[in-house]
């Protein structure tokens, strides 16, 4: 992903070293990481067709069976 990329490429630089257009990457990044921690992430392959499957299946889980499992009260 670009955010790993983006960290190696400017791992150990100095802002002062840095392109205007990395620091607005490197900036934005850690924005969004802080937001979404998971940000930047990718999902396995087997993860991601199985996703891809759920959405095309017609079966579907109350949320209320899922909170149940979890121990969440809804």
């Amino acid at each position: 992903m670009a955010t790993k990329t983006l960290k190696k490429k400017t791992a150990g630089k100095k802002v002062s070293d840095m392109t205007v257009n990395e620091l607005k990457k490197l900036i934005k990044d850690t924005v969004l990481e802080v937001i979404d921690p998971d940000y930047g992430l990718e999902l396995r392959p087997d993860v991601e067709k199985e996703l891809q499957e759920s959405i095309k299946s017609k079966e579907r889980i109350p949320v209320e069976d899922i909170a149940k499992e979890l121990g969440l009260k809804w």
